[in-house]
């Protein structure tokens, strides 16, 4: 005997649902919406409210299908127009968000503010951005929280303030261009080194005198007030002045005068060093037989380096990388078999540190 399946007629199934809640006078009330549809609205890029809107019913639990009473809408909204009550729990409510989704979005604003905080600053001691990794960290061990309801541009600036009182990290200045008469440039130069700004360059073009300098941003509203009054003009040259990290610049650097002071093997091979070092051609094995080629030589490591593929090669690799990293810190640099050594030690001391209670 064939058994034919039986489905409910009338139902009406919400899927690709997205849940708005308010809740007003001790009473919780939902409404049914498309994902990615309530922010448009909120944000006044979608006008038709059925593209928002799956359903124009007000209910009291979404999920269960349960609808609200018509008394209990009378009392906490003074009307029982559905559509009037969906717009207002539109505007007011709170978008129900689900728990990976939240995440995503939390971690995603995370990195944001982190890339802001990076673009915004620099280590005051040596002029240079810190990197997005490390920014990331000094947030975590401030204890920094996502505000999801705040702009990222906003908690960017507050984690800036909070980070300067535990860390050594400054705002990086502006580069703007003052242009003013020749007769107000002794109140310009008055205010300038009360702002504590570097001039860059200076000149003068017929009765104006033009003035090139970089000035802390949480001054800039002042000297704006300034040129202003002084009858002149202000233009930002750049919103963020960084010094550009040094990875490119010791590219292929010619020392063809310099002794051939090449690392030798030592004695016995050092167990430590990674298959990858090794691959890589960091240490010049050939420098004997190679004697008469032309050697280049990698000043942040201090070592002399093979061809030109090898050069090239050499920069990718943690050896370099790792110098680079201490030469941030003005730290002397270290050879392959010492940095190996060092990143083992960290290594192990951050596996403690995990682990740790």
């Amino acid at each position: 005997m064939s058994k034919t399946l039986v489905q409910p007629i009338g139902q009406k199934r919400l899927t690709n649902v997205a849940v708005v809640r308010l809740k007003k006078h001790g009473i919780r009330f939902e409404i049914a919406c498309y994902k990615n549809k309530v922010l448009s609205w909120r944000s006044g890029v979608e006008k038709d409210l059925d593209e928002v809107l799956q359903s124009h019913t007000v209910y009291s639990n979404v999920s269960k299908g349960v609808l609200a009473k018509s008394k209990d809408l009378s009392t906490a909204f003074g009307t029982d127009d559905q559509e009037k009550i969906c717009l207002e729990i539109l505007d007011k409510g709170e978008l129900q968000v689900a728990g990976k989704e939240r995440e995503s979005q939390l971690s995603s604003q995370f990195r944001d503010i982190a890339t802001m905080v990076m673009q915004k600053t620099i280590n005051p001691e040596t002029q240079r951005p810190y990197t997005i990794s490390m920014i990331e960290r000094l947030m975590h061990e401030i204890h920094f929280a996502v505000d999801p309801h705040s702009s990222s541009k906003k908690q960017a600036l507050e984690v800036i303030r909070e980070l300067q009182k535990h860390f050594p990290i400054k705002r990086s200045p502006m580069r703007l261009r003052l242009t003013v008469p020749k007769q107000n440039t002794s109140s310009l130069f008055e205010k300038i080194n009360d702002w504590s700004a570097s001039i860059v360059s200076r000149d003068e073009i017929g009765s104006q005198f033009s003035l090139i300098c970089e000035l802390d941003p949480s001054s800039f509203r002042n000297c704006d007030a300034l040129v202003r009054n002084l009858q002149g003009r202000l233009e930002i040259l750049a919103v963020n002045v960084q010094v550009d990290s040094d990875t490119q610049v010791d590219h292929y650097d010619d020392h063809e005068d310099e002794p051939s002071t090449v690392h030798k093997d030592p004695a016995v091979p050092v167990m430590q060093l990674s298959e990858k070092l090794q691959q890589q051609g960091i240490s010049v094995k050939n420098g004997n037989s190679q004697g008469e080629a032309k050697l280049n030589k990698c000043s942040t490591c201090n070592a002399l380096i093979g061809n030109a593929k090898d050069y090239r090669e050499h920069f990718k690799s943690d050896w370099h990388k790792h110098n680079l990293r201490r030469k941030t810190r003005q730290l002397p640099p270290l050879t392959a078999e010492e940095c190996m050594a060092d990143m083992e030690l960290g290594d192990s001391k951050a596996d403690l540190e995990e682990y740790s209670f």
